[in-house]
């Protein structure tokens, strides 16, 4: 039986994927002054913001829970705005997953620009269920950034 899983998901953006992406790598914590509702703070905790091997720490709301996310940066690659973060601590995949990774990425479409979530996780056990509400709560952050970006333009 096989536990590992992997979801995608895109978003399509009105901004330029190179605005998301600094945020995301160079600049999260912004996203507690553009969408408090969902991001209170974001926090390094080891090496220097977008580089492999830092460690960031997110305190955020989800399902009207204040939550907190531990992260590594394990890839990072500038030519297709992808930055790949290893969960190392969190209540929302504790006992559920064994492992969980969070790939971040942008990029051109015929129609426009988008910006793609992928999830990468090994279930406990079969009975485990799949990230999707997680997996929509990001999108959501992802669309709320980008409103916020385009309408600065």
């Amino acid at each position: 039986m096989n536990l590992s899983g992997k979801m995608m998901m895109h978003v399509e953006i009105n901004s330029s994927g190179d605005v998301l992406y600094d945020i995301v790598k160079y600049r999260p914590n912004d996203l507690a002054t553009i969408l408090p509702e969902k991001v209170q703070g974001c926090y390094l905790l080891d090496g220097q913001w977008g580089a492999v091997g830092s460690i960031i720490c997110w305190n955020f709301t989800y399902d009207g829970k204040s939550e907190v996310i531990k992260q590594e940066i394990e890839e990072v690659n500038d030519a297709n705005h992808k930055i790949v973060f290893n969960v190392l601590e969190a209540k929302l995949v504790e006992g559920i997953y064994k492992s969980f990774k969070i790939i971040f990425y942008t990029e051109p479409d015929s129609n426009g620009k988008l910006a793609a979530v992928t999830f990468e996780f090994e279930k406990e056990n079969s009975k485990m269920p799949y990230p999707t509400e997680f997996m929509d709560y990001l999108c959501d952050v992802f669309r709320g950034v980008d409103k916020h970006s385009s309408s600065k333009s």
